[in-house]
């Protein structure tokens, strides 16, 4: 009457081991996850062989989707390759937040400063590794964890992003945490020249004011993409890789010559002389300073210090304030 059901059960076993053999040898068979019980016995009621009836709906097999071997294992590499160092740094900022960031920092500084120095680089100078060295090291120890507790504590205070919220935070980085870290980075620059406290405050006194003001040409647009668009986490990142331009710019200034304090004290005293030969000789040390600065370091020094030594005996001249 019917067909032996040992001989379905054969021919069905067959047909089985002959598909896993196909798909072993040009492409994956692989167990879906994704599709619904629903939707699998809705597709599989018109089909009853391949599930078995329970109540009022069919519980099939397991469905199997086919993918051709080269798409296998070619789709998820690219996709790894491509997404692996942004889920990585991801997950380090989520981990180490404060490492992440100063190392970041560090690494830009460190590129911004050697591409400074190969734009002004002469025929006769080389790369100042040292100079490196102190860039990368504001990074690493000062602007990296400043970074992390500006934006988290703007962010905890102002955590709305708006048109009026976001120009708050902008003029708050303008009026103190800008003038705070390029005051810093001067100060930690100098520093590590050797300079004492008075050519420090000789140095902000000449570059603070000019630097910041240079900055409100650039800061503040990059400040408002940064503090309307982008996550918090991520904000600190954005805005060292806005620095990377500035940064070529403020190395630069940190390399310029130090400011003798003891010149400083000297314009001073001869600008309270009550002579009228003053004027010649204030005139004389104009052009003297202006060479030095002009000039390779210690050139014009010897000329500028006789005419001072040369003030200093002559109480006839200038008398002391």
């Amino acid at each position: 009457m019917g067909v032996n059901p040992i001989t379905n059960l054969g021919k069905r076993a067959i047909g089985h081991l002959s598909d896993r053999r196909f798909a072993a040898s040009s492409g994956v068979w692989t167990q879906s996850k994704f599709i619904p019980n629903q939707l699998q016995c809705r597709a599989l009621v018109q089909s009853p062989r391949n599930s078995i009836k329970t109540g009022n709906c069919h519980t099939t097999r397991p469905f199997y989707v086919f993918t051709p071997r080269h798409l296998y294992s070619s789709v998820p590499s690219y996709s790894n390759k491509k997404m692996g160092f942004l889920a990585w740094y991801l997950g380090l900022l989520e981990s180490r937040p404060i490492l992440t960031k100063s190392v970041s920092s560090c690494l830009i500084y460190a590129a911004a400063d050697l591409t400074s120095q190969m734009i002004t680089l002469t025929p006769s100078s080389s790369i100042d590794l040292l100079r490196t060295l102190r860039m990368a090291g504001y990074g690493l120890i000062i602007l990296g964890p400043a970074q992390h507790g500006w934006f988290n504590f703007m962010g905890r205070v102002l955590p709305k992003r708006d048109l009026v919220t976001t120009l708050k935070k902008l003029t708050l980085g303008q009026l103190t945490y800008g003038p705070f870290v390029t005051g810093i980075f001067f100060s930690f620059n100098a520093a590590l020249q050797g300079e004492n406290v008075g050519e420090i405050a000789a140095r902000l006194k000449r570059d603070l004011i000019p630097t910041m003001m240079t900055g409100l040409l650039y800061w503040p647009m990059c400040d408002f993409f940064t503090y309307k668009i982008i996550p918090i986490h991520l904000q600190p990142l954005l805005n060292s890789s806005f620095s990377f331009l500035w940064t070529i710019y403020l190395t630069y200034m940190a390399s310029l010559k130090k400011v003798l304090a003891g010149l400083v004290k000297l314009h001073h005293d001869v600008r309270t002389c009550e002579y009228e030969d003053v004027h010649v000789l204030w005139e004389m040390l104009k052009k003297n300073e202006t060479g030095i600065a002009r000039s390779a370091v210690g050139r014009k020094q010897g000329q500028l210090w006789n005419i001072v030594n040369w003030a200093k005996r002559a109480p006839f001249f200038c008398h002391s304030v």
